[in-house]
């Protein structure tokens, strides 16, 4: 069974997801504009669960999302929606952020989100650009505010 402490501090990364997810979710229903997509629950679990992670870091959160979108709209407009595409895109973009120094894992998804959306460059603005960095700032707020702990890491 797991302790106290464990128990706490899932149930505050938990609180922490759950709160950056509802509103990213509630602004896009209230806008009517997209401002979420599934890899950014990803980002949470990092942002909330594993903040001092070099994967959780804002220059990754961000970065990642950005660079890994960027790729999957460049290889969806060559090559569409194809599996060529997918594992083109989702190659390039491990590639790139490894090459960038930005890797964050749930980035990698990111092409074939582009790709299975239909999206188009827009995409990389709103939601991708608007919404990872409102990951990060809800996060650096939440961590100071609720849970003591110090994001983004220094060191």
């Amino acid at each position: 069974m797991a302790s106290r402490t464990a128990v706490r501090t899932a149930a505050i990364a938990g609180l922490g997801g759950f709160a950056v997810i509802f509103g990213l979710a509630e602004l896009s229903r209230i806008s009517g504009a997209l401002f979420i997509i599934a890899p950014f629950g990803a980002s949470c679990v990092l942002v909330f669960g594993a903040p001092a992670s070099p994967l959780a870091q804002p220059r990754n959160v961000i970065g990642g999302h950005l660079v890994s979108t960027a790729i999957g709209l460049a290889t969806f407009a060559v090559l569409g929606a194809t599996p060529l595409a997918l594992g083109i895109g989702v190659g390039l973009a491990i590639a790139a952020m490894l090459l960038t120094r930005t890797t964050h894992p749930p980035a990698g998804a990111d092409p074939i989100v582009v790709a299975l959306a239909g999206a188009s460059w827009p995409f990389l603005l709103t939601p991708v650009l608007a919404g990872s960095v409102a990951i990060v700032l809800a996060s650096v707020a939440y961590h100071q505010a609720v849970t003591g702990v110090v994001y983004p890491a220094r060191g």
